[in-house]
């Protein structure tokens, strides 16, 4: 078996908002002095005009992305997840949602795979923060390929969109030709036994896990979730009345992210089985990405063994 391609999204993000700044001149780009880090430094060179660093002030940050939004630009805003999600809450509720501007979050560092920075860094409640302001969109791609393709699509959207992209590599298992189109969920492998429904890094795991599954007898159907808000339901709806219970999985809290906006698809519509993978109410530690995910049981063997404890019951 050929070793896969590895490339941290946060890397995709920078090139793909340097392609984006080239050939569309209402692209403004803010960073909170982490520019090296989430990448947006690579569009600062290119068009340093376009570029503001505000500081360690995020909450200002934001701010100003509202500002330049209702001015007719199409601002990115870039820091850490910890500090785009939780720290300039307030404005993004009141300065961005409320008034649904055309500001796009760009969120780096994301998840427990953000490693040896520890619990303070490691942000696993960004996805449940932004999906309850109203008329959020919440993104969180799968790899490279994906990264570049919703950077784009984002950027033709108009409304305020959260995407959250990652520090650490993570293999790249998405064909260039893949189709990626905001509140779409995609199937990636056909199965008939139980639904593995990922986002994130998780996808590559999940898709992993089904290979372990298979050589076992069970059938795993795996659908990439990149659009946690709004929610594909009609996917979701549709594989799981085939294969009749659904496995969740996120490099994030199982409070408030893809699990529980499942578990409220599910509730409303078809209830069936439901199992949630990911960070279990507790905060993260410090250690190696590779140690981290297999702690948490996020990685290709943790989703495997807890699908098949989730069948056994």
């Amino acid at each position: 078996m050929t070793e896969k391609k590895a490339i941290a999204t946060r890397d995709s993000y920078g090139k793909a908002l340097k392609e984006l700044g080239d050939i569309n001149p209402k692209v403004v780009v803010l960073d909170a002095d982490l520019s090296g880090s989430t990448k947006s430094g690579v569009f600062a060179k290119a068009h340093p005009e376009r570029f503001f660093n505000c500081g360690i002030a995020e909450a200002n940050m934001m701010s100003i992305a509202a500002g330049l939004a209702a001015s007719g630009l199409i601002p990115f805003a870039s820091t850490f997840a910890m500090f785009a999600a939780g720290r300039p809450y307030e404005q993004i509720r009141n300065s961005i949602g409320y008034p649904h501007l055309n500001v796009k979050i760009v969120a780096s560092h994301g998840g427990v795979s953000v490693g040896e920075d520890g619990a303070s860094h490691q942000c696993n409640e960004d996805f449940a923060l932004m999906r309850e302001i109203p008329g959020m969109t919440v993104i969180c791609p799968a790899d490279d390929v994906e990264t570049r393709a919703a950077v784009k699509a984002i950027a033709e959207y108009d409304g305020p969109v959260f995407m959250r992209t990652g520090r650490s590599a993570v293999p790249v298992v998405l064909p260039e030709d893949y189709h990626f189109e905001i509140g779409k969920a995609v199937i990636l492998r056909e199965g008939t036994d139980v639904t593995i429904a990922a986002v994130g890094l998780c996808v590559g795991a999940a898709l992993e896990a089904a290979d372990k599954l298979a050589e076992e007898g069970i059938s795993a159907e795996v659908i990439n979730v990149s659009t946690i808000k709004p929610l594909d339901e009609e996917k979701i709806l549709q594989s799981v009345k085939k294969t009749g219970r659904i496995v969740t999985a996120e490099e994030h809290s199982i409070i408030g992210g893809l699990g529980s906006a499942v578990a409220e698809c599910l509730c409303e519509n078809y209830p069936a089985p439901l199992f949630r993978i990911g960070i279990r109410d507790v905060f993260g530690q410090s250690g190696t990405m590779k140690e981290l995910l297999h702690l948490y049981k996020l990685d290709g063997e943790g989703i495997f063994e807890q699908v098949k404890t989730f069948l056994n019951k």
